[in-house]
């Protein structure tokens, strides 16, 4: 499904060069739970952004369900990532004044239609939020915040989730609540790759990829 072939990055800082991915080669099938760590400045969240169309690799090949991605101009991009990927973010990105079922929605202001209330209310309820619906963002706990950022990735029905530390701001309890609800997705089907620097949430998942200085040391299966 993900296709990453020497892939190479570099940050260009006035005449200093800074390389955060060199010669990262990963392929991720459909279906895999996939966990990214390494300490900080390892090169995850720069990966990560490359799966997501978030950035592109200075470079080296990046082929999604059988798509050059490389061959995709910038518009072509914008449509992949909406409808293929599904983003959840350590600091969740919710409008704090806002409807939980608004932020859900927000995904599908250009193409959601009459449908869009209709798809966010199936959302909230996949990750048991239903009746905190209504309730503005800045009403609900980290973890009912993270589960609106979760519903609102999974609105447009991606094939992909991308998980950006999405427990680092969450207690034991709601970090477990989130994990499991990936736990449940990916055995829906929907592929997950996520960033974390915590052991037992890299754990959860079916495989854990060990990056250092923007390389890739260790990837093995534990489930």
């Amino acid at each position: 499904m993900i296709q990453l072939e020497n892939i190479t990055k570099i940050y260009r800082m006035g005449e200093v060069e800074v390389p955060a991915l060199r010669g990262v080669t990963l392929n991720v099938r459909q279906g895999e739970m996939v966990a990214l760590i390494g300490a900080s400045g390892s090169g995850k969240s720069t990966l990560m952004n490359i799966i997501g169309f978030l950035d592109k690799p200075t470079a080296g090949r990046y082929t999604l369900e059988g798509i050059d991605v490389s061959q995709l101009n910038d518009n072509k991009l914008a449509e992949m990532r909406n409808k293929k990927v599904g983003f959840v973010f350590q600091t969740y990105n919710l409008l704090p004044r806002t409807a939980a079922i608004s932020n859900v929605e927000l995904p599908l202001v250009y193409g959601g239609g009459r449908q869009k209330r209709k798809r966010a209310m199936e959302a909230l309820a996949h990750v048991g939020l239903t009746a905190r619906a209504n309730h503005k963002s800045s009403e609900l706990s980290g973890g009912e915040q993270q589960r609106v950022a979760i519903a609102r990735a999974l609105v447009n029905d991606p094939s992909i989730i991308l998980a950006d530390e999405p427990t680092g701001n969450l207690d034991s309890n709601a970090t477990a609540e989130i994990i499991s609800i990936f736990c449940q997705l990916n055995r829906e089907g929907i592929t997950i790759v996520l960033v974390t620097h915590e052991p037992d949430v890299a754990a959860k998942a079916k495989r854990i990829v060990r990056l250092l200085d923007g390389q890739i040391v260790e990837d093995k299966k534990i489930q």
